[in-house]
Formats: C-alpha cells, sequence, structure tokens
C-alpha cells in the first residue's frame, strides 16, 4: 500500500489535502502520472496544510448558501453553445470548464471546474446532465441544453 498525498479531487477517494493509502499499481500507474497525488512524506505536513488552506479558499463556506445555489442550478437549464456539425455531431466535447463558464454567463454564481462531474461524454447536442459538488453534502444535477453555435 502506497500513502498519498491528494493535490485534485478523485470521485469516490477524497479531496485535495486528504492523506490516503491506495493499492501500488493504482498510485504509481495513475494518481502520481496524472497529478492528482504526490507520495506522502513527513515533510508533506506543510504541503497538506497549504493545500487544505487554497480548498478552504475556493470552497463555500456556508452550507446554506450551498442549499441556495443548488436550488438555482437544479431550477433552470444552463444554455451551452458549441461548435457542431450539421447533424448535431460537436467538433470535440463538453469540458467541466465549458459549463462552469455557462453556469458563469447564465448569472447563477461562479463554481469551480474541478467540482463538475460528467458522468458521460457530450459530443452532441440535445439536452445533458451533469453534477456539481458544492459543499460537502450538498450536489446539484445541472441540466446543459447544448445547441450549436451559429
Amino acid at each position: 500500500m502506497a500513502k498519498l498525498i491528494l493535490t485534485n479531487e478523485v470521485a469516490g477517494l477524497g479531496s485535495a489535502g486528504d492523506v490516503v493509502e491506495v493499492k501500488n499499481g493504482y498510485a504509481r500507474n495513475y494518481l502520481i502520472p496524472q497529478g492528482f497525488a504526490t507520495a506522502w512524506t513527513r515533510g508533506g505536513e506543510k504541503q497538506v496544510a497549504s493545500i487544505q488552506a487554497a480548498r478552504q479558499a475556493r470552497a463555500i463556506h456556508d452550507r446554506d448558501e450551498a442549499v441556495a445555489l443548488k436550488n438555482a442550478l437544479e431550477g433552470t437549464k444552463v444554455r451551452l453553445a458549441v461548435k457542431a456539425g450539421a447533424e448535431g455531431r460537436l467538433f470535440g466535447s463538453v469540458k467541466t470548464e465549458h459549463i462552469a463558464d455557462a453556469v458563469a454567463a447564465a448569472g447563477l454564481g461562479s463554481i469551480d471546474k474541478r467540482k463538475v462531474h460528467i458522468t458521460s461524454t457530450i459530443k452532441s447536442t440535445g439536452e445533458h446532465e451533469a453534477t456539481v459538488r458544492l459543499h460537502d453534502d450538498v450536489t446539484a444535477v445541472i441540466t446543459l441544453q447544448v445547441v450549436a453555435a451559429k
């Protein structure tokens, strides 16, 4: 087992700044090369503190604020204009940063692109869903209306 410090949020494992133990292959072949984690050392405690401080600065501090944002996000459809072909196939795919920018452009507030999770790759126009983790125990489901840009 390898002991690691997460530098990004990893679904099903933890958030940035958490110290976790995972199997050696998972650490060596995925987490460390992708930049999601670094090896844990005794001197890494300062790094854990700085990562958690940065996470707290980006986080929504109040649970009530997160619930209000969740209600706003789930109550509306977010329109996302992207380049698409004649049959509705996109040139590329929709990324989490596109979703975060579309939410901000719709006037619903700002969300962190690292907190957005797309269940399946969005490569066509139409309605799609994405989830956003707003607080430790508050997640919102965003309905995206993907349309072809003119």
